[in-house]
């Protein structure tokens, strides 16, 4: 659920509220934007009835259902804003289309750099490959952990990918 208050609420107002959710056995995320705060309340989704009581509370505009999954990262937490992240030189959520390519996971040094010439070639501007595995059989490939990522490391250097 998200608890947007109104325009200019004050402090203490939103304090109360993120005490509130808090009694209510939801962990708080305030978002303060430029005219007002947003706070998603994370928690268990069987008991987002009881957050409903926040609306009678000072300062409160109005509660929003959250019905997607990946809250915190998605736009009606943010009150509409998408989610950006920087990584190197490129934006991912902005407004170019970003390309990213590579293998599932990192099996080698030849593998990972060959992987990146190519990605590079073709115009993708990220390379993507694990260097940890989780599996649910311990006969299952694991991934090649800190060694993998010293090749990814060392394919970014060679491509910028």
């Amino acid at each position: 659920m998200v608890i947007v208050m109104k325009a200019g609420a004050e402090q203490q107002s939103i304090d109360a509220v993120i005490a509130q959710i808090r009694t209510l056995n939801y962990t708080p995320h305030p978002i303060q934007g430029t005219e007002r705060t947003v706070i998603a309340a994370i928690g268990d989704e069987r008991g987002k009835h009881e957050l409903q009581q926040l609306e009678s509370m000072r300062g409160v505009d109005k509660i929003v259902p959250i019905l997607e999954p990946y809250k915190l990262s998605g736009s009606e937490i943010r009150h509409g804003q998408r989610t950006k992240i920087q990584i190197g030189d490129v934006e991912i959520g902005g407004d170019t289309l970003i390309l990213m390519a590579g293998p599932c996971s990192v099996e080698s040094r030849e593998q990972i750099l060959e992987s990146a010439e190519i990605v590079k070639e073709s115009g993708a501007q990220i390379l993507r490959g694990g260097a940890f595995k989780p599996r649910t059989s311990p006969y299952s490939f694991q991934g090649l952990g800190e060694e993998g990522l010293q090749y990814l490391a060392e394919a970014r250097d060679k491509t910028g990918s």
